[in-house]
């Protein structure tokens, strides 16, 4: 069935005039998400929703969460790959995928990733300024150090002037 539906995203690709790859394993299995993350982001919330009890979860379990989420992903990144196609670009801005999220029916997403995209974007942003303040400053302490050549041809010179002029005493 799997290939079934591959071959139909195919033609609907050539269709469409789009160019479309498959990343495989060397199984012939589709990629899948890292599993210790799923069972980390699983647990995770369960113990926030269960804090009394602990949750058992069964290999299965964690198998069709990892199969859900690597869905969701491929199919919230074609319709913000379609957005990004209807506006004439061809790379996907978080814009594309906010409105991609209202466009599948998740508005109730939008609004804490916006909160969350706009908290990375001043972390980055703060390291940003930071890292060129501290280029700038390199840059200026690299004009007020002179290099060892420098010194050395400066301390020449002196020893120079200073044996001229014990010569004319």
């Amino acid at each position: 069935m799997a290939e079934k539906e591959k071959e139909k995203e195919k033609e609907k690709a050539k269709e469409n005039g789009e160019v479309t790859t498959v990343t495989e394993s060397p199984a012939g299995e589709l990629e899948e998400l890292p599993k210790t993350i799923v069972r980390r982001l699983v647990k995770d919330k369960l113990s926030q929703l269960s804090a009394e009890s602990e949750i058992t979860v069964f290999r299965e379990a964690l198998q069709a969460f990892s199969e859900s989420g690597r869905i969701f992903i491929h199919y919230l990144t074609a319709t913000a790959n379609d957005i990004c196609k209807e506006s004439n670009r061809q790379i996907i801005n978080a814009e594309d995928v906010l409105k991609a999220l209202e466009e599948i029916d998740f508005p109730e997403f939008v609004q804490p990733l916006r909160a969350s995209l706009e908290e990375f974007r001043q972390r980055n942003a703060g390291k940003r300024s930071g890292s060129s303040k501290a280029k700038e400053a390199d840059r200026k302490g690299k004009r007020k150090e002179p290099s060892t050549a420098e010194v050395e041809d400066e301390q020449d010179a002196t020893k120079s002037d200073e044996s001229e002029d014990g010569a004319d005493d």
